[in-house]
């Protein structure tokens, strides 16, 4: 509800012996019931309204002290009083499309590839944003992004990932994308032709293969065991293979450095590309990770990477870095259809490491997932819960002896206002792999502490 006084319709009856404030009270709790305010509303100030309604200003602060008591309204120090919810008997009222993504009160998110955006230096992001806007508005599209973004990215890849850009000028080598997803589905449409056999990692990341599928890209499964992709079982007479060998998503394997080699090697002699996602590389917290598979084999890697781990998916960034013809491909095509990433997400990125904001954050990042890994791990196993995943990323892996197991704990999580993934909505095909995928970057570290005893009661029964 916005602020004006008169969407507020409230008519209070002088003559009644029933307190001003008390009717004033009922007022907004009608204006709630019938939909005129919301969750999330801003009220007017106890002084404007009672100008408005021709009051003391006592009495509107006695109403909203009702309100504040019963604990549907909410005070915020300098910024003014906000409805929390609907009070009992409201009549539900449609969610409108701009709170379609708010979480749910009192729900606590352990979904996998979420990111830690209570980390989020509110002042750094909204400065970031502000210097975005001071740039001058474009008069021309940038199909591979903005020079500036390309530079920066091309800056993080050697900082936070050690891979060096080859063959001329970072502008020249890096392609701005809409993130890994998006990445995928251009690849799919420009590089990939209907009847192409991609193969993916099996379980694996499901909008990739959908991304495929949609352009007519045939999909193969990839089998892995615990330490990734087993190269030597990766389907014969394929265009591509799409993997995350710096954490597998969804087990958190790290692809060890034999089977890198191998992997680029039959690339190499059997002619197909790998599509190199690496998602959440930056978050690793024991050694340094192994070298990119885009700084071994440039030739035949295409390398993805995303703002939406490391920060939120409202920036909309993401990165490519790829073999020149397939970078050229892709561009062509965006000429032709004149599409391309947005490039507000990249101008905010760009402020965030001029400022040094990012790799501050990152820093902050690592520090805070690393503790809350240990917390997430050491209670499991002290409980003699095993878990599966490398150190690093936002998850770790409980696997469970069969499918029912798994969907009878994720649907007891549900029960217990816990969303939790299940392994198997990761699979192409049928689940080979059960267990639950256990996220601990999207919820406070207080939720995440509260919520593991009854976790461990679901998995132990």
């Amino acid at each position: 509800m916005p602020e004006s006084d008169d969407a507020l319709l409230i008519t209070l009856d002088r003559e009644s012996r029933t307190p001003l404030a008390v009717q004033l009270a009922d007022a907004l709790r009608a204006a709630a019931a019938a939909g005129q305010l919301r969750a999330g509303d801003r009220l007017p100030s106890t002084r404007t309204l009672a100008s408005h309604l021709k009051v003391s200003r006592t009495v509107t602060a006695a109403a909203y002290d009702q309100l504040l008591a019963e604990g549907w309204i909410v005070g915020k120090h300098g910024s003014g009083t906000y409805v929390t919810t609907a009070p009992p008997g409201s009549s539900p009222v449609p969610a409108d499309r701009s709170r379609a993504d708010a979480p749910e009160q009192d729900v606590v998110s352990l979904e996998l590839g979420r990111p830690w955006v209570g980390g989020l230096d509110r002042a750094a992001w909204r400065r970031a944003w502000r210097s975005a806007a001071d740039s001058d508005p474009l008069v021309r599209h940038h199909p591979a992004g903005l020079p500036e973004y390309r530079e920066a990215v091309a800056e993080h890849l050697l900082r936070h990932r050690g891979l060096t850009i080859r063959g001329g000028l970072a502008t020249e080598a890096v392609l701005a994308t809409g993130g890994t997803s998006a990445a995928v589905a251009e690849l799919a449409v420009s590089v990939f032709r209907p009847g192409d056999t991609v193969a993916v990692e099996e379980p694996g990341y499901q909008r990739a293969v959908e991304a495929l599928r949609a352009a007519g890209v045939q999909v193969l499964p990839a089998p892995l065991d615990r330490d990734g992709i087993l190269v030597d079982q990766i389907p014969s007479g394929i265009r591509a293979v799409y993997c995350s060998p710096a954490h597998q998503y969804p087990l958190g394997s790290r692809l060890p450095a034999a089977r890198r080699v191998a992997l680029v090697e039959r690339a190499r002699r059997e002619g197909w590309l790998i599509i190199e996602d690496d998602y959440d590389g930056e978050l690793r917290y024991d050694v340094a990770p192994l070298p990119l598979l885009a700084a071994l084999a440039p030739d035949v890697v295409v390398h993805l990477g995303t703002t939406s781990k490391i920060l939120t998916p409202t920036l909309g960034a993401g990165w490519l870095v790829a073999p020149p013809e397939v970078a050229g491909t892709l561009l062509a095509y965006r000429e032709r259809t004149g599409t391309g990433p947005a490039p507000a997400g990249q101008r905010v990125l760009v402020e965030l490491a001029r400022n040094g904001d990012l790799g501050r954050h990152l820093r902050r990042l690592r520090r805070e997932l690393s503790e809350r890994r240990v917390l997430v791990v050491e209670t499991l196993r002290s409980a003699g819960i095993p878990v599966l995943g490398d150190d690093a990323g936002s998850h770790v892996v409980v696997l469970l002896p069969s499918v029912e197991k798994e969907r009878a704990a994720v649907r007891q999580a549900t029960r217990l206002g816990v969303r939790m993934d299940g392994l198997e909505r990761h699979h192409t095909g049928p689940s080979r792999w059960h267990g639950v995928a256990v996220g601990y970057t999207a919820c406070s570290r207080d939720q995440l502490i509260s919520v593991l005893p009854p976790l461990i009661d679901l998995l132990t029964t």
